[in-house]
């Protein structure tokens, strides 16, 4: 026969079990593939579970792959950059370029040299029939002939004769970098935050392997004390249905026996309650993993210690040293400083030239829209003919190459990048401030982690001898009852301190669980070992 769980007892079990961390997130993506409606699974297989199906250590992979596109997109700064250009004009109205100087008359002196080549020919050619003319009867038999050709040529038409209507260039240019301090230390910069985040997926792993095993042993815990509510019921109701028969007896009184049967009415109630917060415990712990909430998951696993549990050190120091060697915000700390010093060279790299070299290549062409040329007849004098040329016609297009090497040096710029410096240095001092700081901070954590593991052992060791003490007890006062010398509340105390004791046992336990998961945490242990 066993007695109701007191009130305190109850009281603590009601907080560890409701007092459970939220999940993670209000959404969490499953991955694809079926659930099934029931699964069993251990702590092993809930972690390697939570370690895929996590949202924020999705989330975290993909800072890593987006750290790579930025190492790629840093070493683009130091490849060759290629550009392709191309525009097309189209000149309504041209200026005459020498509009308003002396070097107005020149297509009339062009015309008077014309002119004197047609006299010196005339002169010299042996023929009576030609004689040199008077420079307006060179003029007029000039035009005669273009009207006669049904030609105008440029310059004759009071147009601009420099005009060109169609202008067209192509190009591409090539840019090589061959020193830029600040694009190599670009580079290296963003393969530091790669580490970074690398890092940061480590301790995102730690921190969930932390929170899945605090859920899971508080979800076994739950089942743990509902089963030793379960069985302090069990024994209530034998100690009622005895008692009952003891009061048909006239060995015990009515009181003895409402007394009984209202104590198990109080018990069964809180068995009711303890078993709704169990199966609230175990469907938080399903939406941590990402399992859908509906889906029945059964644990596998009891709440008991043994010396395997122990770690490989209790000593502080000795435990100190580990966790510099492997936790992953240490070595976060670490490159956030080398990230400072990289920014600081690249604030340097303002001291120093930058230095290229370029090709460009150009297609250029003045097409007029009137493409029709002037030419005299050979043999003739003031008769001329006409032709149109292609509009790719290599007279209107040619081709312009280009290389050099480009040389960019700040002198001076009023010690700006002095001052930049200056700020760098200071931020690499504050970091390493942080450090210190950090160390401290993780000497105090494993040092506390420790003391909660020596505690919570005493504890175990104290309730397991606890325990044969209760059970012994139980036994005696179920065997004075059974002889008549003892009473059914006598018996019901002994049950009640039984299950309590159980109880604390399991809390405890519970505790060095919870206490071994964040000094695994603090010492930065692998999560699985595979």
């Amino acid at each position: 026969m066993k007695k109701v769980i007191p009130k305190l007892l109850l009281s603590g079990l009601m907080i560890l079990v409701t007092g459970i961390p939220l999940v993670i997130a209000q959404a969490v993506n499953v991955q694809s593939g079926e659930i099934p409606e029931e699964i069993t699974i251990t702590i092993d297989e809930a972690l390697q579970i939570a370690l895929i199906n996590n949202y924020m250590l999705r989330k975290g992979l993909l800072d890593i792959e987006t750290a790579e596109a930025q190492i790629r997109e840093a070493w683009g700064s130091v490849y060759p950059q290629v550009a392709a250009s191309g525009n097309y004009t189209r000149n309504l109205q041209t200026p005459n370029p020498f509009a308003g100087s002396d070097a107005g008359g020149l297509f009339e002196t062009l015309g008077a040299l014309e002119w004197l080549a047609f006299n010196e020919a005339a002169r010299t050619d042996g023929d009576p029939n030609t004689e040199p003319i008077p420079i307006d009867e060179f003029f007029d038999r000039q035009r005669a002939g273009f009207e006669e050709a049904g030609v105008t040529p440029p310059g004759l038409d009071g147009g601009n004769p420099f005009a060109v209507e169609n202008q067209f260039q192509f190009g591409i240019s090539v840019n090589q970098t061959i020193y830029n301090g600040a694009a190599f230390a670009a580079i290296r910069g963003a393969r530091q935050v790669r580490e970074l985040n690398e890092e940061q997926i480590k301790l995102d792993q730690q921190n969930v392997a932390d929170q899945i095993r605090t859920s899971f042993y508080t979800a076994l815990l739950a089942k743990e004390q509902v089963n030793v509510l379960r069985s302090s019921v069990e024994r209530l109701r034998e100690t009622v249905e005895e008692t009952a028969k003891a009061v048909q007896a006239g060995i015990l009184s009515k009181y003895d026996r409402i007394s009984a049967e209202v104590e198990l009415v109080n018990l069964e109630t809180s068995l009711i309650e303890v078993e709704n917060q169990s199966e609230l415990a175990v469907k938080n712990l399903a939406l941590q993993l990402g399992i859908p909430t509906k889906t029945k998951v059964n644990l596998r696993g009891s709440l008991e210690y043994n010396d395997s549990m122990l770690p490989e050190t209790l000593d502080s120091q000795m435990a100190y040293e580990i966790a510099l060697q492997q936790r992953p915000d240490v070595r976060q700390t670490d490159g956030l400083i080398e990230l400072l010093n990289v920014e600081q060279d690249i604030t340097r790299s303002g001291y120093l030239p930058t230095v290229s070299a370029f090709a460009n290549a150009a297609y250029i062409g003045q097409v007029p829209s009137n493409r029709t040329t002037v030419r005299p007849v050979e043999g003739q004098d003031f008769t001329f003919t006409s032709e149109s040329r292609r509009f790719f016609d290599n007279s209107y297009w040619n081709p312009a190459v280009a290389v050099g090497i480009q040389f960019n040096w700040t002198i001076f710029n009023g010690f700006q990048t002095r001052m930049r410096v200056e700020q760098n240095k200071i931020s690499i001092r504050q970091a390493e401030i942080d450090k210190e700081f950090q160390k401290n901070a993780i000497y105090l954590e494993i040092d506390q982690a420790v003391k909660n593991l020596e505690n919570s052992l005493r504890r175990i060791q104290s309730q397991e001898r606890n325990i044969e003490q209760a059970k012994l007890n139980y036994e005696f006062a179920l065997s004075r009852l059974q002889e008549g010398v003892g009473t059914p509340l006598q018996e019901r105390q002994a049950s009640s301190l039984l299950d309590q004791s159980r109880v604390n046992y399991l809390s405890a336990v519970y505790d060095y669980l919870v206490a071994l998961s964040n000094y695994e945490k603090a010492i930065g242990k692998p999560i699985l070992n595979d």
